[in-house]
């Protein structure tokens, strides 16, 4: 029976007639450790955008700091804005005048 080599620094194969991924006598914790580790960073992503919980790279003690330092830029992004926009119309309504 032959298989074909998908990952062979991992010791994984592909048997044709079944058509299933499996090891070929090889553990496959190497996998699963990085497996988990990606499902640990797309989790860390994931509560981003929510802006509560612990991120993996964070110091203690720091849940509503990605809450708090949206909300701040979101406040001085739209003061800027808003202060263009009414500059804007405050210099039309000087040439006008």
């Amino acid at each position: 029976m032959a298989y074909i080599q998908v990952l062979p620094e991992f010791g994984l194969v592909a048997d044709p007639m079944i058509g299933i991924v499996t090891s070929a006598g090889e553990s496959l914790s190497p996998v699963l450790e990085k497996v988990a580790l990606l499902e640990a960073t797309s989790d860390d992503l994931v509560n981003m955008l929510a802006g509560e919980g612990n991120m993996l790279a964070s110091f203690p003690n720091r849940e509503k700091g990605l809450a708090i330092g949206g909300s701040i830029t979101s406040f001085w992004y739209g003061l800027a804005v808003g202060l263009f926009i009414a500059g804007i119309i405050a210099f039309q309504l000087i040439k006008v005048g």
